[in-house]
């Protein structure tokens, strides 16, 4: 299988796809695409293929229809698709992870912020996500029929915080949004001395 690797050569001034898309929602390319480092966020008009998706360091995938890939999904900054999002083995984001419809993963699906999705998520084993997890109808997480058994630790759903939807299959593990510190205030107080036989205000 081929691999096609985008580099900054590859992207027009509004730092997309010269080419607009690879491959098609209903003819999936039969390559892997590689993203360079640092790129920034490389927008694709779709995303559709048979082999692996990976961005590296300091880029991310963005896409105005959908994203798909036979293999895993990974970027080391985020995901975002216009439609939907779907891997046939995991998908991974150093930040998070959009989806106008829906997204699908084989295997799990790891966020290090939140996960959002216009409609329902499916994943065949857990979900991770450090921040808010939303989607508009139904998640099921841990629905790998290919594995004989699956453990609890395989069907968990754990998130800062669960703000919209329903989990039907998956145990969810709420573990808080970081704390963003306490606002300081001081009462500020005022005191008259004298030096000298001037006076002056300090204000404490």
């Amino acid at each position: 299988m081929k691999i096609i690797t985008i580099t900054k050569k590859d992207l027009n001034e509004n730092n997309e796809y010269k080419k607009g898309n690879i491959g098609t929602y209903s003819q999936h390319e039969d390559a892997h695409v590689e993203i360079e480092a640092n790129l920034g966020w490389v927008g694709f008009k779709g995303l559709y293929v048979k082999g692996h998706i990976q961005a590296l360091a300091g880029s991310g995938i963005t896409a105005g229809d959908g994203i798909t890939a036979g293999d895993g999904i990974t970027a080391v900054d985020g995901i975002t698709a216009g439609w939907g999002i779907t891997a046939g083995d995991g998908i991974t984001a150093g930040d998070g992870i959009t989806a106008g419809w829906g997204i699908t993963a084989g295997w799990g699906i790891t966020a290090g912020s939140g996960i959002t999705a216009g409609w329902g998520i499916e994943v065949g084993l857990s979900i991770i996500c450090k921040g808010i997890l939303s989607f508009k109808y139904r998640l099921f997480a841990g629905t790998a029929t290919w594995k004989k058994d699956v453990t609890d630790e395989e069907t968990k759903v754990e998130c800062g915080k669960l703000e919209r939807g329903t989990i039907v299959h998956g145990k969810l593990i709420e573990l808080g949004l970081p704390d963003k510190g306490e606002e300081i205030t001081e009462e500020i107080t005022e005191e008259i001395i004298e030096l000298n036989g001037v006076k002056y205000k300090k204000i404490i």
